[in-house]
């Protein structure tokens, strides 16, 4: 193993005995209710999609509710979650295929997932690995961060992130190291300022931006 590769398995060891117990803070039923949710949290919280999903969900609660509901009326329901006219549009869209190409039913690989408007990698991950326990990288704005802080990947675009994750991670810990690294960039390794004096990672990242320590 290369001095690299021993330093990505020490970081990926720390990360599974600080956040043993991980999965997706979208609250969901079903595939179906974890597809909507993903899409609604596009830049929006999970917190903050939780409060409006529950509404939601209770009065449009599977794929022909939705495709019935007028697009004014999915609009009113999501508002909160910001970008409410794109997203609607996109559930609107998104349903119809379901319904036309799978018969309401969210399909469990990535091809498929992927064709739907509105579903990007990012979103079929989140579905694959929650709903349906398929290994992949989810690659959200945190997991982007922190991976290039820690030089798991010079690259800068999400798909190519993606790959470089896959190459070094266990393909059975795909899912849980996705998670593990949101935990950490909300709690810890955050956009603006990191905890970096209080990182237990801190000894094997090489980020040039660290903040520094307070003074005694």
């Amino acid at each position: 193993m290369t001095k690299k590769n021993t330093r990505f398995e020490k970081i990926r060891q720390i990360l599974n005995s600080r956040y043993p117990d991980v999965k997706t803070q979208l609250e969901h039923e079903n595939a179906f209710q974890l597809l909507v949710a993903t899409i609604l949290s596009a830049q929006c919280t999970d917190r903050q999609v939780n409060a409006v999903t529950g509404k939601l969900f209770e009065r449009l609660g599977t794929p022909q509710d939705f495709d019935n509901a007028s697009i004014e009326t999915i609009e009113a329901l999501i508002r909160s979650t910001g970008f409410y006219h794109n997203k609607a549009k996109s559930i609107k869209n998104c349903v119809r295929a379901l319904i036309e190409r799978h018969k309401g039913t969210v399909p469990d690989t990535l091809e498929d997932l992927v064709k739907l408007p509105g579903v990007g990698r990012k979103t079929a991950n989140v579905v694959l690995g929650a709903a349906f326990g398929v290994p992949g990288i989810v690659v959200d704005t945190h997991v982007s961060r922190i991976a290039q802080r820690l030089a798991m990947t010079e690259k800068k675009d999400a798909v190519k992130i993606e790959t470089d994750l896959m190459e070094i991670i266990p393909r059975a810990q795909w899912n849980d190291f996705s998670l593990r690294l949101i935990y950490f960039g909300r709690e810890i390794c955050t956009a603006r300022k990191p905890d970096c004096p209080n990182c237990w990672l801190s000894h094997l990242c090489p980020y040039p931006d660290k903040t520094p320590p307070k003074p005694a």
